[in-house]
């Protein structure tokens, strides 16, 4: 057999969107639309899938599906990362903050969006990784850091958005000071048997509104010992 081409690989990106679409549209009394923003389908449709998750499983990398990673943690379900990033909302001139790197893969996707990402991963190997795959593709308004997400990124707060891609009871009080008024921030809220992805709006006088969209299942939020 040959092996897969850019124009195959490029085939199977839009259908991964044309899947994320039908799923917007069955899950769209949750969540409020039928439909992807285009530019997020866009961007989806732009960033290498394949290259952001073990080379072992790139073969499955435009499936609907999470994948592993390693340490215990996936890439999430393309519905629910391009779901994630819409209710984000993240638009050009945005300074976006994301908790949980992994490989790289939503950062890259952010990229396409926003003016500058700033992400920050636990595990000092993902980070790493995520680091040198993104510069090979030329995602140059991405800056990585490794260590502890809850405390956030202060030195280029306030941001415009923040994106949370595990689960806590409640969003860490630091990535909600980071926040600018008027910004978003979305995470998975709960436990570990019960869990909402949820979008929060941060009103001018700093208090929290929220909307729950719909159950989800994510890892836990840790916190560098």
């Amino acid at each position: 057999m040959k092996p897969m081409t850019e124009k195959h690989l490029a085939i199977l990106r839009r259908h991964m969107v044309e899947v994320v679409d039908l799923h917007f549209d069955l899950a769209s009394e949750e969540i409020g639309k039928d439909k992807l923003d285009a530019r997020v389908a866009d961007a989806m449709r732009a960033v290498p899938r394949h290259l952001f998750v073990p080379a072992p499983l790139a073969a499955l990398a435009y499936h609907d599906t999470p994948l592993p990673i390693g340490f215990d943690k996936t890439v999430s379900q393309p519905f629910i990362g391009g779901l994630m990033i819409d209710l984000l909302d993240p638009q050009p001139a945005h300074r976006v903050l994301e908790v949980g790197t992994g490989l790289g893969y939503q950062a890259a996707v952010l990229s396409e969006l926003a003016a500058e990402i700033f992400t920050v991963e636990v595990v000092e190997e993902f980070a790493a990784a995520a680091e040198l795959i993104l510069r090979q593709l030329g995602y140059l308004n991405v800056e990585v850091r490794t260590g502890d997400g809850t405390r956030g990124w202060p030195e280029h707060a306030p941001f415009d958005r923040v994106l949370v891609t595990a689960a806590a009871k409640r969003p860490p009080a630091a990535l909600v000071e980071q926040l600018r008024p008027g910004g978003r921030l979305v995470m998975p809220v709960g436990t570990d048997d019960i869990q909402h992805l949820t979008l929060f709006e941060k009103n001018q006088d700093s208090t929290l509104e929220s909307r729950e969209i719909m159950p989800v299942r994510f890892t836990k939020l840790e916190v560098d010992a």
